[in-house]
């Protein structure tokens, strides 16, 4: 009828009128009494969801009206009230009371202290004393949330279904060690948290700075997998959710300091070349080894056994003697190589751009590919970005390298710190830009790169608009379309842990490293536990997650050894991932590899690194004046 009383009431001096029908029916259609039936039609139980605005009492009553109706006809039609598992306060007053009064006798005999959920459904546990808050508060009451980042985090988060479907995907879903952090559980503690804040913020009381350090558990207990996001039927991906959660604690000032996140934030975004240097050999080479040392002390006395055996439960942070036995239970891996992989080639120049090539293979006119190294694949694990150099280097294209150390910028954005990250994105695609249009006598049709994160970061640098027509392939889907492969490995068997951020993208992941070996690799599944700077910022939420990752590792182990293999190793193309690996070295014996490593060691030879270094240095690298 709206439209027709529009042009009844039509012009300025009727425009009150409409506005005030407009006004009426926002009211009605706010007011209005819907009933859910969530799935129990036809099986004897009743479950229903009536949403209300705790402010309109005249809704209130009208709910409470059709609540009681619902019961009435639910019992009137041979059904019952108890049969659903999800009986709470308002369902409580329509309980028979003979079968209350037999509740609360057994609860009497089995539970006489009352441990386990304090007074349910026992007397005074009806709505007398219960306060929800209305979630409409929070777009009509307090303006101040409605422009916040936690309005936007309660709405993507507020079609929950609470099923569960997500828990048994979650890494840091541990039942053993930690049952409360599953994303259902998370979201949980995400709203009550919410309700806080707006409570807080609507009686001027200032919010409380113990509901920030638990907001900023809840988006610690993440390690930003997304693999919550499949399985959930709303689609609702708490990865993303817990980087908001991190914004919003970094923009109120109320993120907790962690100086190992912070030392290996540094790490990942310097680009001068003496700085990274210089944080590569304090924190990779004497940082590494110090830990390494204090392993073996906690060893010694006992202290690691007792967190890995049975790691302990935690709700927040704890004490910080507790967090360093958790940082050292397991040792950092040792032997990586001495300098980064742009010191070893002289490349480190941020105003070139290097591009190199096997001049006995490959002409100026041959293949040529971008090749994105990353932090871990350059900085940290440089023997992955060399191997995978080697092995362009020996199928004969040209691999062009960025000009000087980059960033992708994920590490930054997953860790909250969301305007650095842009930044760092905007800056890199400027500068790809350049280097396109210096290059652009190069038909460069293939990005690669060596790093899931970067990878999934990289997506979103739109590629295609700076080299036309290119894709983005990682380097191990790259060399099995080459053909590359290891013919006449013995002696050892392989496990393959595909990382959380997987980089193998258009195939199987076990299919192209079956493929490359030329033998079959088992899968070794559950997350690491390093989870880019989770190990060094939540130690102890990394053992949680290491436990079920150390059962697999000698479980996997186990079977390869019955089967008859002399020696396992485990693989995988993640370097966060490979550095979380090797720290299973002393519990599963086994010794942890990159993909495309181990395939250079078999294709090139075990000098591999060094032959690669002298050659490439021997007039394989023209540098390009940016």
């Amino acid at each position: 009828m709206r439209a027709g009383l529009a042009d009844i009431f039509e012009g300025a001096v009727f425009r009150r009128i409409v506005e005030g029908m407009d006004g009426v029916h926002r009211r009605v259609l706010k007011s209005r009494v819907f009933v859910a039936l969530h799935m129990h039609a036809g099986d004897g139980n009743v479950h229903t969801n009536i949403p209300v605005n705790s402010d309109d009492y005249r809704m209130l009553a009208e709910a409470n009206a059709a609540v009681a109706r619902v019961m009435r006809l639910a019992a009137a039609l041979g059904g019952v009230i108890s049969g659903e598992h999800g009986i709470g306060i308002t369902k409580l007053e329509y309980l028979e009371p003979e079968k209350l009064a037999a509740f609360a006798r057994y609860k009497a005999r089995v539970d006489p202290e009352g441990r386990f959920n304090r007074g349910k459904l026992l007397a005074g546990a009806d709505l007398r004393n219960a306060y929800t808050p209305s979630f409409s508060l929070i777009g009509h009451e307090s303006l101040i949330l409605e422009k916040s980042e936690i309005g936007r985090i309660s709405d993507s988060i507020k079609d929950c279904l609470r099923c569960g479907k997500c828990k048994p995907v979650c890494a840091t879903h541990v039942p053993r060690a930690n049952l409360l952090y599953s994303p259902r559980n998370k979201v949980l503690a995400a709203s009550l948290l919410t309700e806080a804040f707006l409570y807080e913020e609507q009686t001027r009381r200032g919010v409380s700075l113990r509901h920030f350090d638990e907001f900023g558990d809840v988006a610690d207990h993440c390690t930003v997998c997304h693999k919550c996001a499949s399985p959930c039927p709303v689609d609702i991906d708490f990865g993303d959710v817990s980087i908001a959660m991190r914004n919003l604690l970094r923009k109120q000032g109320k993120k907790r300091f962690s100086p190992g996140a912070a030392a290996a934030m540094a790490f990942l975004t310097a680009t001068d070349a003496r700085t990274v240097k210089l944080t590569r050999k304090l924190m990779i080479d004497w940082g590494f080894r110090g830990q390494r040392l204090a392993h073996r002390l906690a060893f010694w006395l006992g202290l690691a056994q007792a967190q890995t055996r049975s790691p302990p439960a935690t709700v927040g942070r704890p004490d910080l003697k507790a967090q360093a036995i958790h940082f050292v239970n397991k040792p950092m891996p040792g032997g990586l190589p001495k300098r980064a992989a742009r010191a070893l080639l002289d490349i480190e120049d941020p105003r070139t751009i290097p591009i190199i090539r096997d001049p006995r293979k490959a002409a100026e006119d041959a293949e040529a590919v971008f090749y994105f190294p990353g932090c871990g694949s350059e900085r940290l694990f440089s023997q992955v970005g060399l191997a995978t150099q080697a092995m362009l280097f020996h199928v004969g294209v040209q691999c062009v390298l960025p000009p000087g150390y980059l960033c992708c910028g994920y590490p930054q954005t997953a860790a909250g710190n969301e305007d650095k990250g842009a930044r760092i994105v905007t800056d890199n695609r400027v500068l790809f830009h350049r280097v396109a249009n210096t290059l652009n006598y190069l038909d460069i049709r293939t990005v690669i790169v060596s790093c899931g994160t970067c990878m999934d970061q990289l997506e979103g640098y739109e590629f295609d608009k700076i080299f036309p027509g290119c894709r983005l392939l990682d380097i191990h889907e790259y060399l099995l379309e080459k053909g590359v492969r290891a013919d006449g490995v013995r002696g050892v068997r392989y496990m393959y842990h595909d990382p959380c951020h997987s980089p193998i993208k258009t195939r199987a992941p076990l299919e192209v490293v079956s493929g490359l070996l030329g033998a079959d690799a088992a899968q070794n599944g559950r997350c690491c536990g390093e989870s880019g700077t989770l190990a060094v910022a939540r130690p102890d939420i990394s053992t949680q997650v290491r436990f079920r990752k150390e059962a697999e590792m000698r479980e996997g182990a186990h079977a390869l050894r019955a089967q008859g293999a002399n020696e396992v190793k485990v693989l995988t193309s993640c370097p966060s991932c490979l550095q979380g690996l090797a720290r299973y070295r002393d519990d599963a014996l086994v010794e942890a590899d990159y993909v495309v490593v181990e395939l250079a060691r078999h294709v090139l030879g075990e000098n591999w690194m060094a032959d690669y270094v002298a050659r490439a240095n021997a007039g394989g690298i023209e540098r390009v004046l940016l």
